[in-house]
C-alpha cells in the first residue's frame, strides 16, 4: 500500500499541526473567494479543498480523488432529491395550486389572524420549494394582502419570509438539511419529524410574534409591483383540498417510512412497503407523478405545458447542485485528512454539548460565506466523526442543529438579503431591524428547542 493510501486509510498519521491550519486554510480561501472576489460558491469550495489538501500534506492525487468521490457520492445521494424537488414546486406554482393555498387560507383570515395565516402559507409553499422560488412567489401575494387589509407589509412579510426560511434550513427535501442528513448519516424521517416539531413554534416566533414588533420599528408602504395580479390569473385551477393533499404527500410517506421502522416488526410486510414508499427518491417521484395529474391535469394543462414545466424546473437549480455537490467534495477532503477525528476527539474530552458546537461552527461559516447551504455543508463535513457515537434521534437533532446556525443573521454578503431589501423597499438598516433580525431569532430559538428535545430524544 503506497504512503499516500496509508495517509489516507488512517487519517492520525498526519500531525495536528498541519490538520488544524489546513482546515483554516481552506475555510478561509472559501470565504475570501466567495465574499470578496466574488467568486462563484462551486469555484471556491472546488479551490479550497485543494487548499485544503496541500497544506495537510496529502499528494494532489489523494486530495483530488478525495474531493471527486465526495462530489459524486453528494450529487448521487442528494441530487436526484432536488431535482424531484424542482419539478414538484414548478408544477405547484404553474399550475396555480400555490396561488390556490394562498388565496383560500387568506381568504378566511381576520385582520388579527392574517399575520399567523401568512407564516402558514409560507411554510406551506416553503415545504416544496427552494427559498428564493416561494419569495419570489409569494411577493405579489404579500403586496396585495397588505394594500387589502391595510397591515403594515412588515407585519404581513415577516410572517410569510419566516414560514419560507424555516423550511429552508431546517425541513428536507431543501437542499441543506438533505445534504447534512448524507454527510452525517441520518435517519430522513426521523430528522423530518423532528424538523417540523422544531419548525411549528420557530416559524410563530419568528414570524407573527416578532413581526408585531418589527412593524412598529420599520413602516412602509407595499410598492404597487403586481398590481391586478388577481385579474389576470387563469381562470381554473386545481382545488385547494387537492392542492394540500398532492404537497403533503411526500411528507406524509417519508413519515410512515419513520413510523413503520419504529413501531412495525422487522420482517413485516407492512414494513417492507412503507420503507419503500418512504425512500425519499421514491416519495418525492410518487409526489411529482401525482402532481402531473392532480395539478396539472386539474389546471387543464395538455402534455406539452406539463412537459414544458417539467422541463424548465431544471435549468435554475443546476447552480445549487453544483455547490451542493461541490460542497460534498470539501466534506470528504476534510474528512480524509482527518480532521474530523480530532475535533471529536476534543469534543470528546471537553465536555461542550455536540449540539451547540455544531450551531457555532454553522453559525462561524455563515457569517463568514453569506450562504447557508455552504455553512451546512462544510459544519456536517467538519462534525460527521462525531456521530458515531450518537443514536438515531441524536443524529437527527444534529442535523437541525446545524441547519438553525446555518440562518443565523443574514447580512450584506447574503444575495437573499438584497433580495428581501429590493421587494420590500427598504434600507439597509430597516433590512437589519427586520430581515437580519428575523433570522437571528429563528437560528437561536431553533437551538433552544433542539437543546431542549435533546433531553428527551
Amino acid at each position: 500500500m503506497s504512503t499516500a493510501l496509508i495517509a489516507l486509510a488512517a487519517p492520525h498519521a498526519i500531525p495536528a499541526d498541519r490538520l488544524i491550519p489546513a482546515a483554516l486554510v481552506g475555510i478561509a480561501l472559501i470565504v475570501l473567494l466567495i465574499t470578496y472576489f466574488r467568486l462563484h460558491p462551486f469555484l471556491s469550495l472546488t479551490l479550497g479543498s485543494l487548499a485544503v489538501g496541500a497544506v495537510a500534506g496529502l499528494p494532489m492525487a489523494d486530495t483530488i480523488a478525495s474531493f471527486t468521490d465526495g462530489f459524486g457520492s453528494t450529487a448521487a445521494g442528494v441530487g436526484t432529491l432536488i431535482a424531484l424537488g424542482a419539478m414538484f414546486g414548478k408544477l405547484l406554482a404553474d399550475s396555480g395550486g400555490a396561488d390556490e393555498i394562498v388565496d383560500t387560507i387568506v381568504g378566511r383570515s381576520s385582520p388579527r389572524s392574517l399575520p399567523w395565516a401568512m407564516a402558514a402559507v409560507g411554510a406551506l409553499i416553503g415545504l416544496p420549494m427552494f427559498f428564493e422560488i416561494g419569495l419570489v412567489l409569494l411577493m405579489p401575494v404579500i403586496f396585495l394582502v397588505a394594500r387589502r387589509s391595510g397591515l403594515s407589509l412588515v407585519r404581513v412579510g415577516i410572517p410569510a419570509l419566516a414560514g419560507l426560511s424555516v423550511m429552508h434550513g431546517l425541513v428536507p427535501p431543501h437542499p441543506g438539511p438533505l445534504v447534512a442528513i448524507d454527510a452525517l448519516k441520518a435517519d430522513l424521517g426521523v430528522t423530518l419529524a423532528l424538523g417540523v416539531l422544531v419548525a411549528i413554534p420557530t416559524v410563530a416566533i419568528a414570524g407573527p410574534l416578532f413581526a408585531k414588533y418589527a412593524a412598529r420599528w420599520v413602516d412602509v408602504p407595499a410598492p404597487e409591483l403586481f398590481e391586478g395580479r388577481a385579474e389576470t390569473e387563469g381562470s381554473r385551477r386545481p382545488s385547494f383540498g387537492v392542492t394540500l393533499v398532492t404537497v403533503l404527500l411526500p411528507v406524509v410517506l417519508m413519515m410512515g417510512k419513520a413510523l413503520a421502522d419504529i413501531f412495525a416488526a422487522e420482517g413485516a410486510a407492512v414494513r417492507g412497503v412503507l420503507d419503500f414508499l418512504g425512500t425519499p427518491l421514491v416519495a418525492l417521484l410518487i409526489a411529482v407523478i401525482v402532481a402531473m395529474f392532480t395539478l396539472g391535469r386539474g389546471a387543464a394543462m395538455d402534455k406539452k405545458a406539463l412537459a414544458k414545466s417539467l422541463e424548465q424546473s431544471l435549468p435554475p437549480i443546476a447552480g445549487i447542485l453544483l455547490i451542493v455537490a461541490a460542497g460534498g467534495g470539501f466534506k470528504q477532503t476534510l474528512v480524509d485528512t482527518g480532521i474530523g477525528d480530532l475535533i471529536a476527539g476534543w469534543v470528546e474530552n471537553s465536555g461542550i454539548s455536540v449540539l451547540l458546537l455544531a450551531w457555532v461552527v454553522a453559525v462561524l461559516i455563515r457569517l463568514a460565506t453569506g450562504s447557508a447551504t455552504v455553512a451546512t455543508v462544510t459544519a456536517s463535513g467538519i462534525l460527521a466523526p462525531l456521530v458515531a457515537n450518537l443514536d438515531t434521534g441524536q443524529t437527527s437533532l444534529l442535523v437541525l442543529a446545524i441547519g438553525a446556525g446555518s440562518l443565523f443573521f443574514s447580512h450584506v454578503n447574503d444575495a437573499g438579503f438584497w433580495l428581501v431589501k429590493e421587494y420590500f423597499g427598504l434600507t439597509v438598516g430597516q433590512n437589519i431591524k427586520t430581515w437580519s433580525l428575523m433570522e437571528t431569532i429563528i437560528s437561536v430559538t431553533g437551538l433552544v428547542l433542539v437543546l431542549l428535545l435533546s433531553l428527551v430524544v
